[in-house]
């Protein structure tokens, strides 16, 4: 029996799932009373009432999840009426439930259920941070590739691009060199240093090194010396910027090492694939 009623309480909850324009997920209050065995609405409602002190407490702002408005229910003979009501957020609703009475079966779903969807939203946010960080690494790679591709066209070998980069490296660190900062990350000499940078200081190299780029083009300058000023300059500049949101590059710490992190998440979309590849099959399987 308990097993049956798990599965209606789960279809109800996926039922009763609403989005805002923005794609934000809510349940409104008044839906959440049923489906949690609230008979009366002024109970309900102080449950609502401590989740919001709870979420007050951890340091959030409760009209973020709580929001409140009125809605027009129908009464007898054709007459209406204005009641209150809430759009509740994810985590709201995971509040509410953690209020609630742990012995009813619908409040112990709650618990679970959210918990499991907040983790979910937990590991798709994780996910996308990690794409993001491959794609700006592969971007800068492709920038530093024509870099030194316009460089060869003013006069700048592959000793000399090599010279330019870590000059820039070390206008962009504060001083360290790359060699500095591959002992402080504790990064391995064959390995490139950007393979271990956060996004935020990969996306400031590709900038750097984009403008760069541009301004030996545009203002044709040639040799390694001129073309060197040019890189540290606009290294600083870069930097200069991320100081004013107090962001010193040589400051943040290590990330994961970038090709562990493409590897992994190549084989997890393998493994997703494979699953809808499955689920689409049995979809189309002829019954009987």
């Amino acid at each position: 029996m308990e097993q049956i009623r798990v599965r209606e309480l789960a279809k109800d909850f996926n039922e009763y799932a609403n989005q805002t324009e923005d794609g934000i997920e809510f349940w409104y209050a008044r839906d959440l009373q049923k489906v949690l065995g609230y008979a009366k609405w002024e109970n309900f409602a102080n449950a609502i009432n401590k989740a919001k002190e709870s979420c007050k407490a951890a340091g959030f702002e409760p009209a973020d999840h709580f929001p409140d408005f009125r809605k027009t229910i129908a009464m007898p003979k054709g007459a209406e009426k204005e009641v209150p009501d809430y759009m509740l957020t994810r985590y709201a609703c995971y509040l509410i439930a953690q209020n609630g009475d742990p012995t009813k079966i619908e409040i112990a779903f709650a618990q679970t259920y959210f918990a499991v969807q907040t983790r979910k939203q937990e590991i798709i946010e994780e996910r996308i941070q990690e794409i993001e960080r491959i794609e700006a690494r592969k971007k800068l790679s492709s920038t530093e590739k024509r870099f030194s591709g316009v460089l060869y066209e003013h006069g700048v070998d592959d000793k000399g691009f090599a010279n330019i980069r870590s000059c820039g490296d070390q206008a962009l660190f504060g001083g360290r060199s790359t060699n500095d900062m591959k002992k402080k990350l504790k990064v391995t000499q064959n390995r490139p240093l950007a393979d271990f940078l956060p996004t935020i200081t990969i996306k400031a190299k590709d900038l750097a090194t984009e403008i760069t780029s541009f301004n030996v083009e545009r203002d044709i300058i040639h040799g390694e010396s001129r073309i060197s000023d040019e890189h540290v300059r606009n290294n600083k500049d870069v930097r200069d910027l991320l100081a004013k949101s107090n962001i010193r590059p040589e400051n943040l710490p290590a990330a994961e090492d970038v090709k562990k992190v493409e590897r992994r998440v190549t084989s997890e979309t393998k493994k997703m694939n494979k699953i809808a590849n499955v689920q689409s099959l049995k979809k189309d399987e002829p019954e009987g």
